[in-house]
């Protein structure tokens, strides 16, 4: 499929996703979320695939979020329209069972930091700076940034941070535990890629239900997430991974994993 604003690779395993739109900072516009959209449900659907990495085009910005020019026309009418019945990105890399990671080389503005948040990773690089800037235009976030960023950071710094729509730095990022982890800018490919090493070193099967167990603790009640876990613990031994695993961990061996 030939893409317009994103740019699709896949080698070894790992579909990347680029957002390819380096002289508007990656600003999203309906093509681009679109196209974003249709490479993850490639890359999903892909059995070859086991991570996904979103980044963005240049060194100035993952994305510095919605393309602002659509604006002045849009009615709440429009709003409501474009999002029943349509997927979101961040929904969807939410449902997808696979590792997302983003590699985070720039501005993480917006919508550009919710789709941040919506990976299971982020890599920052020391030069990368994540806000919600949306109030400066006339708008609250629309992508999970009042909810998702407050389950990161906790509820005063995520008011603090949506209310004046001030950045912050990838450090204070790290020191928040919204990133996983800050490297020089010119050592993030190899810091992601030394965490996708890790992740295709486990079973594709089993990692799939630990996204869905940890993605529910965020929308249950803790009792209702404890039974969710055990079910998901109790699947995990009705797959050939898991008596793989085990069988090369007591004969001391690399496990050879299938993702079944």
């Amino acid at each position: 499929m030939a893409f317009e604003t994103i740019i699709y690779e896949k080698k070894d395993n790992v579909a990347w996703i680029t957002l390819n739109r380096p002289d508007k900072l990656n600003a999203q516009n309906d093509t681009l979320r679109a196209e974003v959209i249709a490479a993850l449900e490639q890359a999903n659907a892909d059995d070859e695939v086991r991570v996904i990495v979103l980044t963005g085009a240049g060194d100035r910005a993952f994305s510095a979020g919605a393309d602002i020019s659509q604006f002045p026309e849009w009615q709440p009418l429009n709003v409501v329209q474009r999002s029943k019945g349509t997927k979101r990105p961040y929904t969807v890399i939410r449902e997808i069972p696979k590792p997302v990671i983003a590699m985070v080389n720039g501005l993480a503005l917006g919508g550009g930091c919710e789709l941040a948040m919506a990976c299971d990773l982020i890599i920052a690089s020391d030069k990368a700076r994540f806000g919600q800037p949306e109030i400066n235009v006339g708008v609250i976030p629309g992508g999970g940034g009042t909810q998702i960023l407050p389950r990161l950071v906790g509820e005063k710094k995520a008011k603090e941070m949506v209310f004046t729509g001030d950045f912050i730095s990838a450090e204070e990022a790290w020191r928040l535990g919204m990133v996983n982890k800050v490297v020089p800018a010119d050592k993030l490919r190899e810091a992601v890629e030394e965490v996708i090493v890790k992740l295709k070193s486990k079973s594709p099967a089993i990692l799939k239900l630990a996204k869905i167990a940890v993605n529910r603790s965020l929308e249950t009640p803790l009792s209702v997430g404890m039974e969710i876990e055990n079910e998901l613990f109790a699947m995990c031994f009705g797959t050939q991974d898991q008596k793989e695993g085990a069988r090369a961990f007591l004969e001391k061996r690399p496990p050879e994993y299938k993702g079944v």
